[in-house]
């Protein structure tokens, strides 16, 4: 049986989020109040980006999960508790949800920086163990749950990102046609020509502007000095 999810919100995907980390970094305290998932969302270190929920906007968040079967609610004392019910609901394993939560939390990553830092989630052996199971989210048959971006301009690697928020809208990025025979990453000669005509042409156009400035000031009798 496959599930397909809605397209949650940054709040929502900030609750799963805090929900899979304390599940293993605060195990004691889990499942969690309103209060500590309250704080465990409004973070200041390892949150990107840094939010700033209420109570009630959590619980509103709380709400639309528990109506996707993504959390559920227990009572213990005097408050509710809430648990996540990730790998239930998304039929992946425990790894899987270590890096999903980690994204949700801090945002695109690299391999390198998830194994890094879902170090208190769990213990990737390498960083090869972190891509195998980043590609096996991305090619799961019920829909992919993570991609793969396109590279940034002196990165060494791509980054990646979760879906439970949607896909990205990635701009394309407009370049000088090269001939093909030239190296990636060269500027080649046709493109080195052009640069020189462009910069020739507005010099040109910056000398008859001050010509035609130098008769205006002369046609109404002003001094340019």
């Amino acid at each position: 049986m496959t599930t397909t999810l809605p397209i949650l919100s940054l709040l929502e995907t900030r609750v799963l989020g805090v929900l899979a980390e304390k599940q293993r970094t605060v195990p004691d305290s889990y499942p969690l109040t309103l209060n500590s998932l309250v704080s465990g969302c409004n973070q200041k270190s390892a949150r990107d980006p840094v939010i700033e929920a209420s109570e009630s906007e959590v619980l509103l968040a709380l709400d639309s999960l528990r109506g996707l079967s993504l959390l559920v609610e227990s009572s213990g004392g005097r408050s509710s508790r809430y648990a996540h019910n990730i790998e239930r609901v998304l039929h992946i394993p425990t790894q899987s949800t270590a890096l999903i939560a980690m994204l949700m939390l801090r945002g695109p990553q690299t391999a390198g920086e998830l194994r890094l830092n879902c170090e208190r989630l769990h213990k990737f052996a390498d960083i090869s163990s972190v891509e195998s199971f980043l590609v096996e989210l991305n090619e799961r048959e019920a829909g992919a749950l993570v991609m793969e971006l396109p590279r940034q301009p002196g990165s060494r690697e791509n980054r990646w990102m979760h879906l439970l928020s949607g896909a990205p809208v990635i701009e394309e990025r407009t370049s000088f046609s090269a001939p093909s025979s030239s190296s990636s990453g060269d500027i080649s000669v046709s493109e080195i020509a052009t640069l020189k005509a462009n910069v020739a042409k507005h010099e040109a156009e910056i000398v008859e502007l001050r010509a035609l400035v130098a008769k205006l000031y002369a046609e109404l009798g002003v001094s340019t000095k």
